[in-house]
């Protein structure tokens, strides 16, 4: 799968397997997929063989089993800022990840056997919500897999610095999940210092979501940043075509101005 074909997708023809390995190796070329899309089959064939689990209880036990307990794969706690926690397949050979990453296995293999589980937003954290029989139950990826109350699941996203709405956090979509993803290893590109990096990452999120005007804004900034300012013009008059908002099509159009002047 190329990037560039992720783009035009719509969200629910994305396989989020093969979205992974396409942007794992847009970075490292050479490596091998093969690992990671055995894992998730392998599991898919267990789970199939089994007395699957009705309630999404016992899904999260079982999903966790999996992933967590057999696999071993959980969140990188002494590394956490390491680049590949957010390389899906890195993650498969290493055995950690970020929220985000490990959140996204989980979904792709729930999906091969019909589970319903979504990937819940909170602030600096993802949490997993899985159905089934009527009722669901939160999972933290990132900890083993374990089960998390409701009050956890809120005290977590205080600690972020936000609050579940009507007592509900909001869902991510296939392309918000990938993007969250490369978004990680943009924002600590930026507070490492390497503009380059994150003007890289802010491309390919770019491809990856072409309609969401902030990405683009933020790629123009890292562009004018480095000294590309017929660039950063470019992206600018991409966000142009994804916004209706009279505020911030007034905004860009000031720093296209701005940027005008800048070649004089």
């Amino acid at each position: 799968m190329e990037l560039a074909t992720l783009g035009l997708m719509d969200d629910a023809d994305i396989d989020l397997v093969e979205a992974g390995i396409a942007l794992s190796l847009a970075d490292r070329p050479r490596a091998d997929p093969q690992r990671l899309r055995r894992l998730v089959s392998g599991w898919a064939i267990i789970l199939q063989r089994d007395l699957a689990p009705a309630t999404g209880k016992g899904r999260a036990l079982r999903l966790a089993g999996l992933i967590a307990g057999d696999a071993g794969l959980t969140g990188d706690m002494t590394d956490y800022d390491n680049p590949l926690n957010a390389d899906l397949i890195a993650v498969a050979e290493r055995g950690r990840g970020l929220p985000i990453a490990l959140s996204i296995l989980y979904i792709a293999l729930a999906r091969r056997v019909g589970w319903r589980v979504d990937a819940l937003a909170l602030p600096g954290h993802v949490l997993l919500e899985v159905h089934g029989g009527g009722e669901s139950t939160l999972l933290d990826p990132f900890d083993h897999g374990t089960t998390v109350s409701p009050a956890r699941a809120a005290e977590i996203a205080r600690h972020g610095g936000g609050t579940a709405i009507a007592g509900r956090f909001p869902v991510m979509s296939n392309r918000q999940m990938l993007v969250r993803m490369v978004s990680n290893q943009a924002s600590r590109a930026l507070l490492g210092g390497d503009s380059g990096r994150a003007l890289t990452l802010y491309e390919r999120l770019t491809v990856l979501a072409p309609r969401v005007s902030a990405l683009w804004w933020e790629r123009a900034r890292l562009e004018q940043r480095i000294g590309r300012l017929a660039a950063a013009r470019a992206s600018l008059t991409a966000m142009l075509e994804t916004t209706h908002d009279p505020a911030l099509v007034q905004r860009i159009r000031t720093t296209l101005a701005t940027l005008a002047q800048s070649d004089n």
